[in-house]
């Protein structure tokens, strides 16, 4: 795998230079061993694009997302204030992330904590790159490929963004299916809420199990995902099925930077 170079803010700014975005990497991005993968994928479109930015590395923590959503506030506002105080220091402006849960709750709920930045979705990003022409992308890539989209419910219902991705997916030669469950009737995949750190509670089946039965009912050879919680729940539910070597889980920025018309 090459090396990709990824500008941090502590050395840019010694250097007397800023940076226009900061790139939130998040805990998945950062320690997940697949979901790293997005992560290259997405610097690599940076990186070629030409797109000024830098993340935080080592001083990037958690946005506090997890204990939110299980109901520990104080703990939140700990690691929130940590991560405020950490961004003003750099007077960041503008951040991109792509963890739906890091970019609803730094969008959200930061503010009324003195956060008030200008947060972007990479879907969004990657959306305005391909309408400005300023990504190419290889027609033939996935040419008769079947592909569909799973909704990050931060990202559609919490946000109301649901064009984004696809229009992301339309820019390729490709069958894009849609699933009967999609934008705002979508299907949760299971883990928001901070339920991807508990236990199941009692019932006939686990919910990433109906979900990949909604995505496997497409007959598509590629879901896409825009969320770490997301891949790993349907990547999982593929495996449960025994669909992993016929279906691919892959996410929207692997689809650009592995096809880009550069």
């Amino acid at each position: 795998m090459s090396k990709i170079d990824v500008p941090v803010m502590a050395d840019i700014q010694a250097k007397g230079e800023r940076a226009e975005y900061l790139f939130w990497v998040g805990c998945a991005g950062a320690f997940d061993k697949r979901y790293q993968k997005v992560t290259r994928s997405f610097a690599k479109i940076l990186n070629e694009v030409g797109i000024s930015y830098a993340v935080l590395g080592t001083e990037e923590t958690c946005t506090g997302d997890p204990a939110k959503r299980a109901g520990n506030e104080m703990l939140f506002q700990m690691q929130a204030m940590q991560v405020i105080e950490t961004l003003n220091a750099y007077q960041v402006k503008k951040v991109i992330c792509t963890c739906p849960h890091c970019f609803n709750i730094i969008k959200n709920e930061y503010p009324e904590l003195g956060g008030d930045y200008e947060v972007i979705h990479y879907s969004s990003f990657l959306q305005d790159l391909i309408d400005s022409g300023r990504i190419n992308i290889k027609k033939e890539a996935f040419k008769n490929k079947n592909i569909t989209f799973h909704d990050p419910c931060y990202l559609g219902r919490g946000n109301g963004i649901y064009d984004a991705p696809r229009k992301v997916i339309g820019a390729m030669d490709v069958n894009y299916k849609e699933m009967k469950r999609a934008k705002s009737f979508s299907l949760c995949c299971g883990a928001g809420g901070a339920q991807m750190f508990k236990e199941a509670e009692k019932g006939d089946s686990e919910v990433f199990e109906e979900r990949t039965k909604d995505v496997l009912a497409t007959g598509a050879d590629i879901v896409a995902t825009a969320c770490p919680f997301c891949m790993t729940m349907l990547s999982d539910g593929l495996k449960f099925a025994g669909q992993e070597k016929k279906v691919v889980n892959m996410d929207l920025a692997e689809l650009i930077a592995e096809n880009m018309d550069l």
